[in-house]
């Protein structure tokens, strides 16, 4: 009986390379666009720090974030910022990179690897202009409040979340010939 297993590992290897996988990067710049546009009407319509409801579990609440997710590094005198802006930018840059070498059938990864160069570049565009990042999504629930979010922050979520479904469940597809 011939090892499947080595085959797999084999057609894996040798699937033909994805026809212009550069063409998704449009996915990053609805997720910019998307992101600046809200971030935009947030700053013009919210007063800072003051909720607004629009349902029991959500408001609308305009934050500055100097630190990164969960306000990390926040409270420090500023380094933080040049600091996240070069880790945007060269994640943007090896994204991208890994996004031109992808596979014809690793179509999730081609959409996970824009949406979070997407969301990269949005907040790193608010720490190039502004010093912070605007949040404003902000959910909660019998008193305690997730941390202020915003677009850009869901597409690295989402981007992320491919990235983990594909590692854990893309090879086994693969190997079943479901790719």
């Amino acid at each position: 009986m011939p090892n499947t297993s080595a085959k797999a590992a084999s057609d894996t290897q040798t699937a033909p390379p994805m026809h212009r996988p550069l063409r998704w990067l449009w996915l990053a710049l609805a997720v910019i666009v998307l992101d600046l546009a809200t971030k935009y009407a947030a700053s013009a319509w919210l007063n800072y720090a003051e909720p607004v409801e629009v349902l029991p579990f959500f408001n609308l609440t305009l934050l500055h974030n100097t630190g990164a997710a969960f306000s990390f590094l926040a409270g420090h005198p500023g380094w933080q910022r040049w600091f996240f802006a070069l880790v945007a930018i060269g994640a943007s840059i090896a994204l991208t990179v890994w996004l031109s070498r992808l596979k014809a059938d690793e179509k999730l990864l081609a959409i996970s690897l824009p949406l979070i160069i997407g969301g990269a570049l949005g907040n790193l565009y608010d720490r190039l202009v502004h010093g912070y990042v605007v949040d404003f999504l902000s959910f909660h629930v019998a008193g305690w409040y997730y941390p202020a979010f915003n677009i850009a922050d869901i597409g690295i979520t989402l981007g992320a979340a491919g990235l983990i479904w594909e590692s854990i469940f893309g090879e086994r597809r693969r190997r079943k010939g479901d790719g």
